[in-house]
Order: C-alpha cells, then sequence, then structure tokens
C-alpha cells in the first residue's frame, strides 16, 4: 500500500506528536461528504473536477453546514464571533415558544404535544 501510494506521488500523513483523536474527525468528516445528495455515484471524470466538487463541499461546510458541535451554527460564523450573537437571538425565539406554547416544553404529556399553538 505504501508503495502504490508513494507512486502515485501520495504522501503518507501522521497523527500529530502526542494526539491520538486526529481520526474520529477526519472519519467524521468523510462521513459528511459520502452522504451528502450531491456525492457523486461514479468517478471523477478528471482531478480538476475532483477538486472542484471538493471545493463546492468545502464551501458549504464551512459557510452553510451548522454544525451540532457547534451549537448548531457553521464554522465561519464561529470563527467571526458571531455566533455569541446568534445563540442569544435563538434563546429569545425558544423562549418566546415556550411562552406562548408552555405544552409543547414540558416532559408532561398535556394533550397533543405537536398540536399548533394559536
Amino acid at each position: 500500500m505504501l508503495a502504490t501510494l508513494q507512486a502515485l506521488g501520495v504522501a503518507p500523513s501522521f497523527s500529530r506528536p502526542a494526539v491520538s483523536n486526529d481520526n474520529p474527525y477526519s472519519e467524521s468528516l468523510f462521513k459528511t461528504l459520502k452522504y451528502r445528495p450531491a456525492y457523486p455515484r461514479r468517478a471523477f471524470e478528471s482531478l480538476l473536477a475532483a477538486r472542484q466538487w471538493v471545493g463546492i463541499f468545502v464551501q458549504w461546510y464551512n459557510e452553510e453546514h451548522r454544525h451540532s458541535a457547534i451549537n448548531f451554527v457553521t464554522p465561519v460564523e464561529r470563527h467571526a464571533g458571531l455566533d455569541t450573537a446568534l445563540l442569544e437571538k435563538r434563546a429569545i425565539v425558544y423562549e418566546a415558544a415556550k411562552n406562548r406554547c408552555p405544552e409543547r416544553w414540558s416532559g408532561a404529556e398535556i394533550g397533543n404535544r405537536f398540536s399548533l399553538c394559536t
């Protein structure tokens, strides 16, 4: 395998020193990539086509995809410091919804919790 990688010009990567959790992050990213509706069913026609597809994926992943591990904000929002205001606004919206229709938010089953509140 190593010889094949070297013949293709691919350098093997190694985890950072004393960091044992690199692999789960890369596996998670790859799963996200594979489960995209636009993930190709066939091999790319060329290296350029593959690079273009990955470029579009990376743009979506960083600028549109809301990540559960960072409170459903995008990485761009998080790195730009916009997440604090977004999360505060979200908390206000949730609080208003709870006040308008509290039975949907309680642990006790009161009526149909999926009914629309008026």
